[in-house]
């Protein structure tokens, strides 16, 4: 079981709940104790009606001036949710509305929030019980975090006091999609009556974007492990040169990255008698030769998001935090971690790098196919070119992919429109970047898809090709086979994609 301590929490932990389903751990004592003298504090200073603390007595955003009372806590904490269920769009996949569960339950276990243990503990329950709300994937500015996703989720399992409010959002529960309030009911999971501020801690906070932001990051680490198989079997099918990835040459550049992606590229071909194989040619166009150099620092990217995404799992990102004092008792602390310029940059970032990763594979697809550039292989790489057009129109469908990417990975984080009367006047858009990530991240896969189906073709098409491969090209090459036969005349390829896509999605050729 996944224990959630508040500063633990890793993106393979994260994964094992959001998509393996894993049973989360009952908050432990110490978590619950931490939980509950912050939130006594809560409950002691606003009954004392002295001090005013931002989204406790208050109002929300522009609305700040205006106090609120005691008596009136209850009522604020459920406003705050229904105002903020304003997200359109499709509904996000199952695995992110889990993953974003996590976090906000991780959060929340910090202590910082101000909120009881049996908030954590009920989203606990939910992801233990498959209870998922549903959360449409648009609405976000990435500042003051993700309301609006946050919000659909918290409509769930919270309710108003007198009843008077039915709004309960949807959930899918067993396989159906209900009504909020009977997914919780059959799952045998109270619904909550929120008191000061629990409201606020629900909704305010950067959970969309890091849920989002480690899923992709994780799918794009397997990414780029796809990336260098892809590229050494093109190498093969284009009888490239061995020097290009010779160590010397990488150790004179001093970058991580590409010497990693170098030594994983010789190992791949070590052993080939394709590569290499023709001696009059004096260096590969760039889609070869700089495979290193364009994949390298994707992967230093990758290592960097990752170190980011890893703190943004345990941070506290509500508004306003209660911290303890020297004396025994607690401060309140307005700011701003929920603001997203920092997974705003970070998911723009990855997703140019991995655009990049698509562009230069698409480069290699095209190559293959074309006589003039494939040392030897046919036409549209089908021994009948004319009456066949082999692969032609696949290349059509990776452009179409890379165009789309280029598009995509337009950074959302240098945009901004400011809300709540210029109160919150400065935006991250980072949602936008995590949706926008995810788009890429599936293009890319459908055109490494599409390499590896052109690679294992040019293999096939080389006198005694699939027996000159190196070790590792030889056991990929292998595989692939084993679910796509060779094109010998026209036929659809759709699923000869969707199938290696599939491959790669599920990490069998690592």
């Amino acid at each position: 079981m996944i224990e959630l301590t508040g500063s633990t929490l890793t993106i393979e932990q994260l994964i094992a709940v959001a998509r393996a389903k894993t049973p989360v751990a009952a908050l432990d004592a110490d978590v619950r104790e931490r939980m509950a003298a912050s939130h006594r504090w809560v409950m002691d200073t606003i009954a004392g009606e002295g001090q005013t603390i931002y989204g406790v007595n208050t109002g929300f955003g522009s609305l700040a001036t205006v106090r609120i009372s005691a008596a009136q806590a209850r009522q604020l904490s459920r406003n705050v949710i229904v105002l903020c269920c304003v997200g359109v769009g499709r509904p996000l996949p199952e695995e992110a509305v889990r993953a974003i569960m996590v976090i906000r339950a991780n959060m929340l276990a910090k202590g910082h929030s101000g909120v009881r243990p049996a908030v954590a503990q009920t989203l606990i329950e939910m992801l233990n019980a498959g209870v998922t709300p549903v959360v449409p994937e648009k609405g976000s500015l990435g500042a003051s975090g993700d309301l609006a996703p946050l919000a659909h989720i918290a409509a769930v399992f919270t309710r108003a006091e007198d009843e008077t409010d039915s709004f309960s959002g949807r959930a899918w529960y067993g396989g159906e999609l209900l009504d909020g309030a009977e997914a919780m009911r059959r799952a045998d999971i109270e619904r909550l009556v929120l008191e000061a501020k629990e409201g606020l801690a629900l909704t305010n906070g950067m959970d969309f974007m890091a849920a989002l932001g480690a899923l992709a990051l994780h799918d794009a680490e397997s990414l780029l492990v796809h990336a260098q198989i892809a590229a050494a079997l093109s190498l093969e099918g284009l009888q490239g040169l061995s020097a290009a990835f010779d160590p010397d040459l990488h150790a004179a550049a001093g970058q991580p990255g590409q010497m990693q992606v170098a030594a994983r590229l010789r190992e791949l071909v070590a052993g080939s008698r394709l590569v290499d194989a023709d001696p009059g040619r004096v260096q590969d166009a760039y889609s070869l030769r700089c495979t290193p150099q364009v994949l390298g620092p994707a992967l230093d990217m990758a290592a960097f998001v990752r170190a980011r995404l890893t703190a943004a799992l345990n941070a506290a990102t509500d508004n306003p935090l209660i911290f303890p004092t020297a004396d025994g008792s607690f401060r309140a602390l307005s700011g701003g971690n929920f603001h997203g310029q920092g997974p705003a940059l970070w998911l723009d970032t990855l997703g140019i790098a991995l655009a990049e990763v698509a562009s230069i594979a698409e480069r290699r697809i095209f190559r293959m196919l074309t006589p003039e550039l494939s040392a030897g292989l046919p036409a549209m790489l089908v021994p009948t070119s004319g009456l066949d057009s082999g692969l032609m129109m696949a290349q059509y469908t990776a452009a179409a992919l890379v165009s789309d990417n280029k598009t995509l990975a337009h950074p959302d984080s240098v945009d901004s429109i400011p809300s709540c009367a210029n109160q919150e006047d400065h935006v991250s858009m980072g949602a936008n970047a995590a949706r926008h990530t995810r788009e890429i991240l599936d293009n890319v896969r459908h055109v490494l898809a599409i390499e590896l189906l052109t690679a294992c073709q040019a293999i096939d098409l080389r006198p005694d090709g699939p027996i000159r491969l190196g070790a590792g090209t030889a056991q990929a090459y292998a595989a692939v086979r084993r679910r796509v036969p060779m094109i010998v005349h026209d036929r659809a390829t759709a699923a000869d994609i969707e199938t290696l896509a599939a491959l790669i999605r599920a990490g069998t050729l690592t």
